[in-house]
């Protein structure tokens, strides 16, 4: 578990991260180098799951021997099938990652939604629900593994 006390705000207690697969630590279905040590460091702290369609029909294979669960969702309603995952967690105990527009629910959901902005772009629509905004997954990513950061950006 990670916590973060943020003045003038809450106190969340974070268990679970949850993380788009393309466009968020992936492009054209090809993880990101700088992901595999990222989660390398959170699984300490985090369970952490991979919501994906899969498109490229690569993230089994790019997720080989990292600590993840990876959850499949149909291609119909991923947003919902998103949203229905978080909730099945406990949203108050999930962090979610995203960039598309099927990641607006999940990032709504969560108690922290990170929306990050790689070279695929990122989804206005889920832009307005994520409660932070980042330039990459590796600055997404180190806003957890580095509290201060998150702290000073939601801090009242």
């Amino acid at each position: 578990m990670i916590t973060f006390d943020i003045p003038g705000g809450e106190v969340l207690r974070l268990k679970h991260l949850v993380l788009d697969y393309n466009g968020t630590i992936a492009e054209d279905g090809s993880l990101f180098d700088v992901v595999k040590h990222k989660i390398a460091l959170l699984h300490q702290d985090l369970r952490i799951h991979i919501v994906t369609a899969d498109t490229f029909g690569s993230v089994h294979k790019e997720m080989e021997n990292l600590p993840v669960e990876v959850v499949i969702i149909p291609r119909e309603n991923q947003g919902r099938a998103k949203q229905e995952f978080v909730e099945a967690l406990g949203p108050e105990q999930v962090v979610s990652i995203g960039n598309g527009a099927n990641d607006a629910e999940m990032l709504e959901a969560s108690a922290l939604g990170i929306l990050v902005v790689n070279s695929e772009g990122a989804s206005v629509r889920s832009l307005v629900k994520a409660d932070v905004l980042c330039n990459n997954i590796r600055d997404a990513m180190n806003l957890l593994i580095m509290p201060g950061r998150l702290i000073a950006t939601l801090r009242r």
